[in-house]
């Protein structure tokens, strides 16, 4: 049944319950059994309410506790009330006397109720909250022992007499105290985690269950009637009604602390109560005891109305007190929150994550650490702008944390960096997560109608005893670019061996910004070969390093670092000045017979460069060398999408450069940027030229490339051509530039010279079959 049904059905059944109590009164009934049927149904109605309510995962311990518990005291009383029945109509006829189970059972179920209501936790009181809680408490019992012997105890005598047991009127008595208990602990004590509404309606049904009670004396004459029809009904009622208030209300964590000016008014309603009884008992005794009472009467008012001003007067200056302290803790928890929170994706960020760790490190419990960052960011901000990636930034955000369990963290450090704390050390379950967190980076993100999509790479360490945060973050940072390092969109789990290579990339990081002035750095240059003659077409310059401890340096190796640590800008420079020096020499020495194309490779992070093209127009001016034969190399990556880069290669054009579209085919190659970006030479990987000599799909991307730059009217040159084969079939295919081993090796300056010397008509003697 749904708990509004249920509520619904109860209240029927306490109307039911008044409409036989007030018609009784003016009529015998002939079946008194019936006023009896709806208490123990309105009982368990109640039970039903409370357990329902105190299986809801929500509220905290302490209120499904004394939720389940007042369960259990309802249920109790259910059969309480069947035995109460069988006492009252089980008899030849109908009476009002408590057998000893009934009234064990009633006592057991009020006592179940008390330890529930006792152990409802509550804010935290000083010493002089605990004394004004004892006099008050003290104050409202007396005052209630007061009424209860005025109106019951002192005729105890005459209800033995008519009902043959003083049971009934003491379990009243008892009843009544048990409210006055119920009414204390609110008004004074708080509610605990108990919705503040369901309290209320605990405390107001149990003080009209009460109330009704004390009709017993009244009923002593009809015994086919009771006031247990409308006290158990009003009760049980407010029960139900105050456990689906707190089934529906809003969960609250921790105990509320009671208003002081709605608890403090109730001793003085006490003390008014008492003196009105005094006055009512003053109307038997003589006029001096009268003026007297009347005398006192009307001191304590004046005392009250004293304490009454001075109250509220302290009640608002306390609420203002309060209203300033709440203001400054809202602030308060504002900054906190910004210090401890990245403002753009609203998760905790560096200083709140090193926080925990630290806390974690003290305890000594194992825990993970897993960084990851977005691979190739920086092509996102730069095709679609930093809003775009700021609000894919804010979707991986929240993918991340819908991976993670509750207990763990995700953080953003800054930038494309995110951090996972897994709070365990179980390793079976890590690869499973770290995959997912892939995955779901992976996953494509719609922004102005297309889906972008990214990778990410992890690196993972696990905690050890001696850490701190900065250590624990700068071996997840080691292995994260070890993970970039062998392609990315991978994790990888930090080892000893990471240290060691972090160590000596950064060990060449450093020597490499100083390469440049020590004179470390030279040029080779590839030969560009024409088919079918085999003459020089030109020449590529590629950057060496020879490192004064490690030898020769690849550039695999070092370009990455130059890249990554800022150092590629200035290599960058000296290899324009030095491959623009070179082929001035070239063409003043040997004029027509110097390389037709001398080509230099600029990386991303020049073309982004503020004044590149102009350092390069003080170059050429510098050095003479003569622009028509020289051709500027940048990779797809570096211009796709990228409005800066884009910019630039229409410059440099304008200066009269060739430019060539590197490594084609291997990035995100797309048509639209052969139409988008200015170029002159479309360079085929060597990826694609490997396959070219078989039927695979290698064979068919060289082929439809050269179709393509054939009809956008841009030349095709084939790179790392090796066998005789593949010059062959290239050859077939349409190429007329190729470079690779086959024909040689980077040459030094002096080398290419020697050749453009010895030349007559061809340099190599390898070239397609047939050829003239």
């Amino acid at each position: 049944m749904h708990p509004r049904a249920a509520l619904a059905a109860g209240g029927a059944l306490l109307v039911v319950s008044f409409l036989w109590l007030g018609i009784g009164l003016g009529h015998v009934w002939a079946y008194p059994v019936l006023g009896w049927l709806p208490l123990p149904v309105l009982s368990l109605l109640a039970a039903r309410a409370c357990r329902q309510t105190g299986r809801r995962v929500e509220l905290g311990i302490a209120t499904r506790r004394f939720w389940t518990q007042l369960g259990h005291a309802t249920t109790i009383m259910a059969v309480g009330i069947v035995s109460n029945a069988y006492d009252a109509v089980g008899g030849p006829e109908p009476s009002q006397r408590l057998s000893t189970l009934t009234l064990s059972v009633y006592l057991l179920a009020l006592a179940v109720l008390l330890w529930a209501l006792l152990r409802l936790p509550t804010w935290q009181r000083s010493r002089s909250d605990w004394a004004r809680f004892g006099l008050d408490t003290c104050i409202v019992l007396i005052t209630s022992g007061v009424f209860v012997w005025h109106f019951s105890l002192r005729k105890v005598e005459v209800w033995t007499e008519q009902t043959g047991s003083a049971m009934p009127l003491l379990a009243l008595s008892v009843v009544g105290f048990i409210s006055v208990v119920t009414f204390v602990k609110v008004a004074f004590a708080g509610a605990g985690c108990l919705d503040r509404q369901s309290v209320r309606l605990l405390s107001y049904g149990t003080a009209a269950s009460a109330l009704f009670g004390g009709l017993s004396p009244f009923l002593v004459d009809r015994p086919y009637l009771s006031s247990s029809f409308v006290a158990v009904s009003v009760a049980a009622f407010a029960v139900q009604l105050a456990a689906v208030r707190q089934l529906h209300s809003e969960v609250q964590i921790a105990p509320v602390r009671t208003k002081p000016h709605r608890a403090s008014v109730v001793p003085y309603l006490a003390v008014a109560a008492t003196d009105a009884l005094l006055l009512s008992i003053g109307t038997s005794h003589p006029a001096e005891i009268t003026v007297m009472q009347i005398s006192a009467v009307s001191l304590t008012a004046l005392v009250i109305v004293r304490q009454i001003v001075t109250m509220r007067e302290n009640v608002r200056l306390l609420n203002t007190v309060d209203a300033n302290l709440g203001q400054l803790r809202r602030y308060q928890d504002q900054l906190e929150h910004q210090a401890t929170h990245d403002t753009l994706t609203g998760i905790p960020n560096r200083a709140l994550l090193e926080r925990e760790i630290a806390a974690l490190l003290v305890t000594g419990d194992d825990f993970h650490l897993a960084l990851l960052d977005v691979d190739d960011f920086k092509s996102i901000n730069d095709r679609l702008g930093h809003g775009r990636g700021d609000q894919m930034l804010v979707e991986f955000s929240g993918r991340l944390q819908r991976e993670i369990r509750r207990e763990d963290t995700v953080a953003r450090l800054g930038g494309d960096e995110f951090v996972v704390l897994v709070r365990d050390g179980d390793e079976a379950a890590l690869p499973t997560l770290l995959t997912r967190l892939l995955e779901t980076v992976e996953r494509p993100v719609p922004l102005d109608g297309q889906d972008i999509v990214v990778q990410a790479s992890i690196g993972v360490t696990r905690s050890r005893p001696g850490d701190d945060p900065h250590e624990l973050l700068r071996r997840a940072d080691v292995a994260m670019y070890s993970a970039k390092a062998a392609g990315g969109n991978r994790w990888t789990r930090f080892d000893e061996v990471m240290d060691r290579e972090a160590d000596r990339e950064a060990r060449l990081g450093r020597d490499l910004r100083g390469a440049v002035a020590r004179g470390e750095l030279f040029l080779l240059y590839q030969p560009l070969v024409e088919l079918p003659h085999g003459r020089l077409a030109g020449v590529e310059a590629l950057l060496r390093w020879q490192h004064p401890e490690h030898g020769l340096v690849p550039p695999d190796v070092f370009v990455p670092i130059a890249e990554r640590n800022g150092a590629i800008v200035e290599v960058g420079r000296w290899v324009l000045e030095e491959a623009c020096r070179q082929a001035a020499a070239w063409q003043h020495r040997y004029g027509e017979r110097a390389p037709g194309k001398v080509s230099i490779n600029v990386s991303a992070r020049q073309l982004a460069e503020p004044g590149f093209v102009a350092e390069v127009a003080a170059v050429l001016s510098s050095t003479g060398a003569d622009r028509r034969r020289l051709m500027i190399e940048v990779t797809e990556t570096a211009v796709l999408g990228a409005d800066t880069a884009m910019a630039a290669v229409r410059e440099l054009r304008g200066l009269g450069l060739q430019v060539a579209l590197d490594d084609f085919g291997t990035g995100n190659s797309s048509l639209s940027l052969l139409v988008d970006c200015p170029v002159d030479v479309l360079k085929v990987d060597k990826s694609f030229v490997d396959g070219v000599t078989g039927d695979g799909p290698q064979a068919l991307v060289v082929q439809s490339l050269i179709t393509v730059a054939q009809g956008m009217r841009v030349e095709a040159v084939a790179e790392g051509v090796e066998t005789p084969e593949q010059a062959q079939r290239l050859y077939e295919a349409g190429y007329r530039l190729v470079q690779g081993f086959l024909y040689d090796r980077p040459l030094s300056a002096d080398d290419v010279a020697q050749g453009i010397e010895a030349a007559t008509n061809s340099w190599y003697a390898a070239t397609p079959s047939g050829s003239a």
